[in-house]
């Protein structure tokens, strides 16, 4: 799955020889699989068992089984209680703060809204779950609290982002396009370890 694959991907292909020529930098655009999704949200166990399943309790344990088994590889122990909920408000804080602060910055913020969600059982975008993140991400309190409480900062240029990975032909999470000198190169959906190292060799080659 990316979000374990992509950055093992990377630290991988650190040590590689060809790494010395190029430089990648992760650069994240919004996309709502669930637009329609309630801000308060619902249960998260029961809303995939209910909509990827077929509300079959036989294949929801099958889900759990092969995600716990991804997670013990890479050393996560995922939960899969908690909430799912729109997650506009969360897109809208990575947004501004990868244009603020940097890619570093964001990366920060992204990690800790994943392991929120995945590990803690926190609402996607609830206020304390963003604040958390930008804690993690060493933003002052005041200054996030501040971004925060106003939904409409950003929200019209994170709406505008979200429209235009529709119109790219974005209809499916994840979506990743590496950037290359000659080409660019896209994965959709989700790859091992080893084929995002063997795309990021491709762009090295073509990058002289």
């Amino acid at each position: 799955m990316p979000l374990l694959s992509i950055p093992s991907a990377l630290r991988q292909y650190r040590s590689y020889p060809t790494s010395k020529d190029v430089s990648f930098t992760i650069k994240f655009f919004p996309y709502q699989l669930y637009p329609e999704a309630s801000k308060e949200g619902e249960d998260k166990y029961e809303w995939y068992k209910r909509t990827k399943y077929d509300d079959s309790q036989d294949k929801m344990d099958k889900y759990v089984t092969l995600m716990t088994t991804y997670g013990n590889a890479a050393g996560i122990e995922f939960d899969f209680h908690g909430q799912v909920a729109n997650t506009l408000d969360a897109h809208r804080l990575i947004q501004h703060l990868q244009e603020d602060r940097g890619p570093n910055t964001a990366d920060k913020l992204v990690d800790s809204l994943y392991a929120q969600y995945f590990t803690q059982r926190a609402h996607p975008s609830a206020s304390d779950t963003l604040l958390k993140a930008t804690d993690h991400a060493g933003i002052d309190r005041k200054t996030a609290e501040a971004f925060v409480a106003d939904e409409h900062e950003g929200l019209l240029d994170t709406k505008m982002l979200i429209r235009e990975q529709a119109s790219n032909g974005v209809d499916s999470v994840p979506y990743v396009v590496f950037e290359g000198k000659r080409r660019d190169f896209t994965l959709v959906g989700a790859k091992e370890v080893a084929e995002y190292l063997k795309t990021l060799e491709a762009v090295a080659r073509e990058a002289p």
